[in-house]
């Protein structure tokens, strides 16, 4: 059975993830790169942006994390002066601790040094604390819109092939959370939707496949 490799970061910048590959060697971390140009590139020939993927296996994320801090810890000593951090309050330096997925490693590890320097360093347990605040944050399921809920009906009975897109997405689609555990993105009451607007666009597309069998059939 082929093992799960999850997104763990995103690139534009294939040396970069590289750079950062041969990190998570040293740890005894294995990991994918993907280049998802190579399949959208088909889809849109002017497409010329990059997307590089580093994919792990979800238990592996947290051991990647700290690997990652190290590396970019070390790379602090290069920031140029100017660097956009330096230019930020406490509050907004703090707001960057607290939401490290947003902000990516390096700014993450830069706001707590810059804090540091300012006599306000982060205690490591309350940075822990906040990294698992964040995580149960982003685990909270979204509640979807109710127009959406109705387009789900709706193409489930007319256009049932997109209504079992829709349908199956509620119902089954789940988000990957910083330290790779996977939760159901939605509501438990809007996936008990998306699973009635599956069930109802499959039963139309076998009524509409039916249907037209036997109008081939009667003409």
């Amino acid at each position: 059975m082929t093992e799960t490799y999850l997104t763990f970061q995103k690139f534009n910048d294939i040396e970069l993830a590289n750079e950062i590959a041969k990190r998570l060697k040293l740890y005894d971390i294995p990991y994918l790169i993907e280049d998802n140009k190579k399949f959208l590139e088909s889809a849109l020939s002017n497409y010329n942006e990059p997307d590089i993927s580093i994919k792990l296996k979800p238990e592996d994320f947290s051991k990647a994390d700290r690997a990652l801090e190290f590396y970019y810890e070390e790379q602090l000593q290069y920031v140029d002066k100017d660097y956009y951090l330096f230019e930020f309050t406490d509050e907004e330096l703090i707001e960057i601790i607290s939401k490290p997925d947003e902000w990516g490693h390096f700014d993450y590890q830069l706001a707590k040094k810059i804090l540091k320097d300012r006599g306000k360093e982060i205690n490591p347990a309350v940075a822990e604390l906040l990294r698992t605040q964040r995580n149960k944050e982003l685990a909270k399921p979204i509640a979807v819109h109710r127009s959406w809920i109705f387009t789900g009906y709706f193409t489930a009975i007319f256009l049932s092939i997109i209504g079992i897109a829709i349908g199956w997405t509620l119902s089954y689609h789940k988000k990957t959370l910083p330290d790779g555990h996977r939760v159901f993105a939605y509501t438990e009451k809007d996936r008990d939707h998306g699973t009635r607007i599956l069930l109802i666009a499959i039963i139309s597309l076998i009524v509409f496949v039916v249907i037209r069998w036997f109008y081939l059939n009667e003409y």
